[in-house]
């Protein structure tokens, strides 16, 4: 028998072949990105030289009037609506502020739009507003605009919220996915998967020892707070859909670096490891909605800890990697026992409709 011919491999049926979509196009991984690239990249980017839509981050930097503006959409789909920690309300503000912050800005103003289905509850979707308004003054925004559209009943899911923000960029501020550079320190604000498997527990009727709440939370602050203090801050993301993993993927691809974290301080609550334990999931690649992944210059590493821990969103910050030469583009775990691993990209969503 013939040797398999390795060099001239290929898969059988590539992503981006699918006729039709799919719920992986939506969650934050290989199909979502092939999505992007060869379908909505080629079409809204063509014939612009340098098309701010090309860096394909969560939010967008431009320049307006003289200044600089972040600029984020998003729309929200979660189910269950309301889960252990929050509900869509919440999320649909903390989710966009957050896109604002990761690219340096501060936070202004949001616009909200609501696609409601017939039979819909109104004391339900009341207490989804007062959430919303909650969170928009917790995170220091305001809500100006918006938009209501009603769906007949049994073509909707209750109600899909989608937010739009604003905010400004203050001057000498430049951050970015492509700003990565060996030597960095990779810093997380805390526990990760607490978020998508405190949605996958009410939605599944899973117990798990301890209940588990989402971690949703603003995290304007705690950004502001390390670039006034000047810490040297080249990245920065918030690991939602497809997790840390993916995030670290995205930036170690657009930077052309390579990235090694060490498993064992990736700080995992039991709640989390019991559940992923039990799915076989990896938590790693479990959604968050209040943490940030930051590449920090290694001289401010200690500093921008400090900083972080100042803030109860993110007491639990900790040092979990670094940046290096090796294996541009790719990110690997030292294991508990010595081992290495190749964290990649994932092909879709482990828990689909999170956020």
């Amino acid at each position: 028998m013939e040797p398999p011919d390795f060099e001239h491999w290929a898969c059988p049926l590539p992503l981006r072949d699918h006729p039709a979509v799919v719920m992986g196009h939506g969650g934050g991984g290989r199909l979502s990105g092939e999505l992007v690239e060869h379908l909505f990249l080629p079409a809204f980017t063509r014939d612009r030289p340098d098309p701010a839509l090309a860096h394909l981050g969560d939010g967008a930097t431009v320049r307006l009037g003289g200044g600089r503006l972040a600029f984020s959409t998003d729309t929200y789909v979660v189910r269950p609506r309301f889960f252990p920690g929050g509900n869509i309300g919440d999320l649909a503000v903390n989710g966009t502020v957050n896109d604002l912050a990761m690219c340096g800005a501060v936070p202004a103003y949001l616009s909200a739009a609501f696609v409601l289905e017939e039979g819909m509850p109104l004391a339900e979707l009341g207490a989804i507003v007062e959430t919303m308004a909650a969170a928009a003054r917790v995170a220091g925004v305001e809500i100006v605009t918006g938009d209501t559209k009603v769906v007949d009943s049994g073509h909707g899911d209750g109600v899909f919220i989608a937010t739009a923000g604003v905010g400004v960029v203050p001057d000498g501020v430049v951050v970015g996915p492509e700003l990565a550079r060996p030597g960095d320190v990779v810093v997380l604000s805390g526990p990760i998967g607490q978020h998508g498997i405190a949605v996958l527990s009410v939605r599944e009727g899973l117990a798990f020892g301890t209940e588990v709440r989402s971690d949703t939370a603003p995290l304007g602050a705690v950004v502001a707070d390390l670039l006034g203090a000047g810490v040297a801050v080249h990245a920065l993301r918030d690991p939602t859909r497809g997790g840390v993993a993916a995030t670290l993927n995205e930036i170690a691809r657009a930077s052309g670096v390579g990235v090694v974290i060490r498993e064992r301080d990736v700080p995992v609550p039991d709640g989390v490891r019991a559940a992923c334990g039990f799915l076989g999931l990896d938590p790693l690649y479990v959604a968050n909605e209040g943490r940030l992944v930051a590449f920090v210059g290694a001289a401010d590493a200690d500093r921008a800890l400090d900083l972080l821990r100042r803030h109860p969103v993110a007491a639990g910050a900790v040092a979990v990697g670094t940046v290096v030469t090796d294996h541009p583009g790719v990110v690997v775990a030292r294991t508990g026992i010595g081992g290495t691993r190749v964290v990649d990209l994932p092909l879709a969503e482990q828990l689909p409709r999170i956020c």
